[in-house]
């Protein structure tokens, strides 16, 4: 068997789209997993949708996820004498031909409702007619020359075997009027040229590829092996499932990127969407582990619907493992951006490894540290510790002093404290953590114990929000 050869060819129309990040993905493994080779090639040969900088997007895209390309990145603008000479060599064989129809004349061949095909008038000129309007330079395009009969069918890896009827399939353009070659041309001559194997790509080509099919067999090429994926399926509030789109939220990798998400979770995630591992309930993967268990078999051509819950759910998990250094790497300039300058964000970030989905929900989680929330006093009431209004305002009143008089204003020395209070005054610990956790955080649920939240605040703003407290008990 020769060695497997795929490529992810992106047109550079601005940011990545998820669905495009997992061809590149499946593109990737389908070659990795068999130690083939990877390539990248820009296909911008459509410069009006050209967006300046999107090839850098797609460069630091694939970067920060972990797909390395072996060839490339090719450029097609830059490649554009190949297609010519390709394309010529279509019409010396009649698999193509000049087209010298106005736009006018391919406007008056659309219906009512602006739906219509080119109907092969130019397919029909002769030679000398050819010869003059090429001498006369009238602006032309090249078409391929379709069969009118018959069927053309190919074999896919995740759908089986496509036909088509050939009456079908219009004469495609292959060059433009602006020397520019069409998608539906040059891919199929640069997969070629390049030795790719197989194209892996969205099943929104799944019909239009036996047009690519018969350009192969014009050529007399050997077809490549054809694995389209399935479409990306959103939901929305009501539980409606359509194409995945911005209304059911952030669909380009950047978006995630920005709203948190790290990238080894987005590509995990992505790959079981539409893939599932064969003989394992394995769910967590490294990109290495990807590449050993990844099969064609595995792929489905059943729609995958994008979770945004299932993808939260596998960030927090990669936050939980991060090394304290890489976390703290992207926490702390949150935190320092956040937080005033009396606050331990060290000690901070500590309590918010684990708690936090994703890192743009850092500020939602902290709000109660940035600022002094309104109390409501049913917070101090708890069944399980067996705490009162009065008893909570007790516990504050005594140990608001022996907290100010206290020199070493850390974890360890302010839970002594409290315990031995505790202690001396027959409250319950727990009661009193609670009462003095109330006090502080203003709310009932904290990322952090009693103690740890005052070692958070500092000394200063942990007695002022006390202080506080007890003025609302005796207000």
């Amino acid at each position: 068997m020769s060695e497997i050869k795929t490529r992810f060819a992106p047109s550079p129309t601005g940011f990545m789209h998820i669905g495009n990040l997992r061809t590149a993905l499946y593109s990737y493994l389908v070659s990795k997993s068999q130690g083939g080779k990877f390539v990248l090639r820009i296909e911008d040969t459509d410069q009006v949708r050209h967006v300046e900088g999107a090839e850098d997007v797609i460069l630091n895209t694939l970067k920060m996820t972990g797909i390395d390309y072996d060839e490339g990145p090719y450029i097609q603008s830059e490649r554009l004498d190949i297609y010519k000479e390709y394309a010529d060599k279509l019409i010396q064989s009649g698999h193509a031909y000049y087209c010298f129809c106005t736009p006018e004349r391919l406007e008056s061949l659309k219906d009512d409702k602006g739906i219509g095909g080119y109907d092969g008038h130019c397919r029909y000129l002769s030679k000398s007619q050819v010869e003059k309007n090429l001498a006369d330079g009238i602006p032309y395009v090249i078409r391929q020359k379709m069969p009118n009969e018959g069927s053309t069918s190919y074999y896919d890896k995740v759908y089986g075997r496509v036909s088509i009827d050939n009456v079908e399939l219009r004469d495609q353009i292959l060059i433009k009027a602006d020397g520019y070659p069409t998608y539906n041309f040059c891919h199929v001559v640069d997969d070629h040229l390049m030795g790719i194997t197989h194209v892996v790509r969205g099943n929104e080509y799944l019909t239009s590829t036996p047009k690519y099919c018969l350009l192969y067999d014009a050529f007399g090429w050997e077809r490549p092996t054809y694995v389209h994926l399935p479409l990306l399926m959103g939901k929305d509030a009501d539980g409606n499932v359509s194409k995945l789109s911005k209304r059911h939220g952030a669909v380009s990798f950047q978006d995630l990127i920005n709203d948190g998400y790290l990238p080894e979770a987005i590509v995990n995630y992505i790959a079981l969407l539409g893939w599932c591992p064969k003989d394992t309930n394995q769910e967590f993967f490294t990109m290495d582990e990807l590449k050993k268990s990844f099969s064609l078999e595995g792929l489905s051509k059943s729609p995958a619907v994008f979770d945004y819950e299932k993808l939260k759910w596998f960030n927090s998990e990669y936050i939980k493992k991060m090394p304290d250094e890489d976390y703290n790497k992207i926490i702390l300039p949150i935190l320092e951006n956040l937080c005033p300058e009396y606050i331990n964000i060290e000690k901070l970030a500590v309590l918010l490894h684990g708690r936090i989905a994703v890192f743009s929900e850092v500020k939602e989680k902290i709000e109660f540290i940035l600022s002094r929330l309104d109390m409501d006093s049913s917070l101090y009431i708890n069944k399980k510790n067996k705490t009162t209004l009065e008893l909570c305002s007790q516990i504050l009143n005594e140990s608001l002093p022996l907290l100010e008089n206290l020199e070493n204003w850390d974890n360890d020395s302010l839970f002594a404290l409290l315990k031995e209070y505790s202690a001396s005054s027959g409250i319950k610990a727990g009661a009193v953590m609670w009462a003095v956790r109330i006090a502080v955080a203003r709310q009932s649920i904290t990322p952090g114990g009693a103690t740890e939240l005052m070692e958070v605040f500092g000394k200063n703003e942990s007695i002022e929000r006390i202080k506080l407290a007890v003025s609302e008990f005796n207000a």
